[in-house]
This record gives structure tokens, sequence and C-alpha cells, in this order.
């Protein structure tokens, strides 16, 4: 995955990550965007190769966008909490398009 800045530019509502037994709402400004995934922060561990799914809402377009993804790698302490990465599957060449732009934006903040 590539660096890049939290979503500041306020594109997205609050997303949503869920799995089987856990679901976390974000913040939009929690959330870096990637062009292959995402990258967030949780207080709980989630074990690398977990498939969740991730819902938001594109701000304006009045859109929601689903997608499924696998926890690559997951690194913190209780203490201070957990930075998740995952990659997404299966995506659509227009979704894909859309997280690379944004991923890209994201650069220029």
């Amino acid at each position: 995955m590539s660096a890049s800045k939290l979503d500041t530019s306020g594109v997205f509502h609050p997303v949503t990550v869920q799995a089987r037994e856990t679901q976390l709402t974000l913040p939009a400004s929690a959330v870096r965007i990637r062009p292959n995934g995402v990258e967030f922060r949780s207080d709980t561990p989630l074990p690398v190769w977990t498939e969740m799914t991730v819902a938001w809402q594109y701000r304006g377009a009045g859109r929601n966008a689903h997608c499924t993804g696998v926890v690559v790698a997951c690194q913190g302490s209780r203490h201070t909490g957990y930075r998740v990465s995952m990659v997404f599957m299966n995506l659509s060449r227009q979704l894909r398009e859309r997280l690379s732009h944004l991923a890209d934006a994201q650069l220029a903040y």
C-alpha cells in the first residue's frame, strides 16, 4: 500500500466496516484511502485474513459503495490502538478508478 494522508476532504460520510462478529463505524477522517484498499484505526485487534465488508456513502452523490476486503495487517497494542490495513477484492473497474483518484487527491493535501 502506498503512503497517503487521512481523508480530510470530507468526500465520505461515516464509513462502516463489518465482519461476522465485528462492526466498526468510523468517521471519514479516520480512514486512509488507498488505490487498492483502506487503512483505519481500531480499538480492538482484527485477525489477519479476516474478510470484511466496507460500506460508505459518497458525499453529494447520494450513492453507497460496498466493498469486500481482507485484513492484511493489524499492528499496534491495546494501549495505543491498532492500525488495520485492508485490501479490497473484486472491485469493478469504475470503483477501482475512483479509489485510485481519491488516494491521489489525498496526497495533494
